[in-house]
């Protein structure tokens, strides 16, 4: 029907029902095609399976810029240079978060789930469409919170890496974008604090108070006591074996536990046949339990009982180490406890190591346990 034209683009009339496409004899496969609604779109079709590209909308996107970037995209095709074949945001995020669940802990697909969804809702926009403003501009959002910022960096780092290889988009948008450097945190409880911290948990029953007991008695972290299955505790050895799936270095890693520590564990109750602190049904909608994972609400909780702030978790994980090299424990025998592949245990040490270090551990527990008796009841 001739060469398209700004004029006949701009009085294109939208169909009664269905859409209507204004073909462009200049440029075999280009046209603007029109819906019922009145949304017109430029669009090319080519290829021998007649694939559609849907190019932008008129007139966000003028017909000059419209035509050249299907004049483009015909040029890769003949060159074999055509640009991956993209799919909606929301479509890749959720097979990116399947595959996670097959390879990743479940905390690690939790955290790539609420950060994606919080800080990058793109919806049904295209992947490919997506560019490193709109990404910096939703992380400029989390100047006032840091760590938040770099965590929400980290998981839309990996989430588009993956796209990358997966070829829905030929380049991540977020090349180039790295988290900001943060000196490393030295909290460290004092002999207050850590009593407050202590009474407060052994106070309360509840499932987040029993895992700050723990954290306090066995100085491992905090995702790993969130794990604990029963089937890792050994109640004649007073041991527990944290299998290489859920400890950070990736290497099994047996301790032993003191009475203080038996206790706690004797009083949990016996929710899940698996877990010792499975989710709760009503937060996973009726699903099958996983395992503990609403950590906020209780910690806010928790900190206005104990009446200790601006701290966290792991800040245990330190204090408790702090507290071990103050009773004399020597320093190999701390980082057993803390399962550090690096230091005592790292470079050849660690192949040809094989002393399990449990009768020093257990001396270290006792005298962990006796410290924390005698501080709580200052």
């Amino acid at each position: 029907m001739g060469s398209l034209t700004e004029i006949a683009a701009r009085n294109l009339k939208a169909p009664e029902r269905g859409q209507v496409t204004l073909t462009d004899d200049s440029l075999p496969g280009f046209g603007l095609r029109v819906s019922q609604g009145g949304t017109k779109s430029f669009v090319l079709v080519h290829g021998k399976t007649r694939e559609r590209v849907t190019i932008g909308r008129y007139p966000v996107i003028s017909l000059a810029d419209a035509r050249s970037e299907a004049k483009r995209i015909l040029a890769e095709r003949t060159l074999g240079k055509a640009r991956p074949k993209s799919i909606a945001w929301d479509e890749a995020k959720a097979l990116f978060l399947a595959a996670c669940a097959q390879k990743n802990k479940s905390r690690t697909v939790d955290d790539y789930t609420r950060l994606l969804k919080r800080h990058f809702a793109f919806g049904k926009t295209q992947l490919a469409d997506i560019t490193t403003q709109q990404i910096t501009h939703r992380l400029d959002r989390l100047v006032d919170t840091p760590s938040e910022q770099n965590h929400a960096l980290v998981a839309v780092k990996v989430f588009l890496r993956w796209a990358v290889r997966r070829h829905y988009i030929g380049n991540s948008p977020c090349e180039g974008l790295f988290p900001s450097k943060r000196p490393p945190r030295e909290r460290t409880l004092t002999d207050k604090e850590l009593a407050n911290v202590f009474k407060t948990a052994l106070k309360d029953a509840d499932a987040f108070s029993n895992i700050v007991a723990l954290l306090v008695l066995t100085g491992q972290r905090r995702g790993e006591i969130a794990a604990l299955q029963w089937s890792w505790i050994d109640t004649r050895e007073n041991t527990i074996t944290l299998p290489s799936s859920v400890t950070k270095n990736k290497r099994a890693h047996t301790f032993p536990y003191g009475k203080r520590a038996a206790a706690v564990l004797k009083r949990i109750p016996r929710a899940s046949e698996t877990y010792v602190f499975p989710a709760s049904r009503d937060k996973v909608k009726g699903k099958p339990a996983t395992i503990f994972n609403g950590w906020g609400k209780p910690k806010e909780a928790f900190d206005r009982a104990s009446g200790v702030a601006d701290w966290q978790l792991h800040d245990i994980r330190r204090t408790f180490a702090s507290n071990l090299a103050a009773l004399g424990v020597a320093l190999p025998t701390i980082e057993k406890l803390l399962n550090h592949v690096s230091g005592s245990f790292g470079g050849i040490v660690s192949v040809y190591q094989r002393h399990d270090w449990l009768p020093e551990m257990r001396d270290a527990m006792q005298r962990w346990e006796a410290r924390l008796g005698r501080i709580a009841v200052k």
